[in-house]
């Protein structure tokens, strides 16, 4: 009976290896493609459409992307926003979560049902447009970053888990004279490092993703993220502008400039995963596991 047991376990372990590695190979083929592609010659695709390797190596692509002001200016963007939205988001996310998961806090109720209505209900496009407007955010880049400061989610997500911090840490904080923000500051934030890591990322992936917002807010092509440059080329057919310091005969295929600039708008935030690879799974788990 028991070898039998261990067999399953090893049978289900064996096919759960084999589902994830499919799953696996699935998802990095497409990008072996897009890099492998933003590296080839204009022969070259023109004799295969689809490739994992470029068989010819060129440059040319980044070369025409690098030597345009309107991708680097795109990339400032991009990480102003990203880097600043998420320090805003995640402390806005912390603060609140810290006053809501105390018990005493008077309407604690009330705004727990309110952010528990946000995940069913939205307001919708033209009331958040007309919000923006109306506190003069439009054309800034400030309407990138404060519409959506906290995301219900994570908010119910991060005050579970420090609703289940022990009250007596806080109350021996308290005791030594520490203030709530000394409490918040001193004890809660290292205890939640985990947590922060992990929703830092969830919120710089979203930032950096994010166009629709750009889209509806911003006027301005000088700011412009580098997200909607990623759109701009694809209906442009890999045209960026810019292109007075390049030399007539210059020529690279649309195909390869869309390749390439999705490779290098990809990188930054691929960067960012290793430093906190190790809190990732521990602050996913932490609030669901003890909520």
């Amino acid at each position: 009976m028991i070898h039998e047991r261990t067999f399953s376990a090893k049978l289900g372990q064996y096919t759960l290896c084999l589902i994830l590695l499919i799953i696996s190979v699935i998802t990095i083929i497409p990008i072996l493609h897009i890099v492998a592609s933003s590296f080839a010659t204009y022969e070259s695709l023109i004799k295969s459409r689809f490739m994992l390797f470029p068989t010819d190596f060129s440059l040319d692509a980044y070369r025409y992307i690098f030597t345009t002001n309107t991708f680097f200016n795109g990339l400032r963007v991009s990480l102003i926003i990203t880097f600043g939205g998420t320090v805003i988001k995640i402390a806005a996310t912390f603060m609140f979560a810290y006053a809501l998961a105390h018990k005493g806090l008077p309407g604690r109720k009330i705004m727990n049902y309110a952010i528990m209505f946000t995940l069913i209900f939205s307001a919708g496009m033209i009331p958040s447009f007309l919000n923006v407007m109306r506190l003069g955010l439009l054309n800034s880049l400030w309407a990138l970053i404060l519409p959506g400061a906290i995301e219900p989610f994570n908010l119910i997500i991060i005050r579970t888990f420090i609703s289940h911090i022990p009250e007596e840490i806080e109350e021996s904080a308290k005791l030594d004279g520490a203030n709530e923000a000394r409490i918040l500051i001193s004890i809660i934030v290292p205890l939640s490092m985990a947590s922060i890591a992990t929703f830092s990322l969830f919120y710089a992936v979203g930032i950096w993703n994010s166009y629709f917002d750009a889209i509806l807010y911003i006027k301005d092509a000088r700011k412009y993220p580098l997200q909607i440059l990623l759109r701009q080329i694809i209906f442009q057919q890999g045209n960026i502008g810019d292109t007075s310091t390049m030399e007539a005969d210059f020529f690279v295929p649309p195909r390869t400039v869309r390749m390439a600039v999705i490779t290098a708008a990809t990188f930054p935030i691929l960067l960012v995963y290793p430093f906190i690879q190790k809190y990732f799974t521990k602050g996913v788990m932490l609030g669901s596991v003890k909520g």
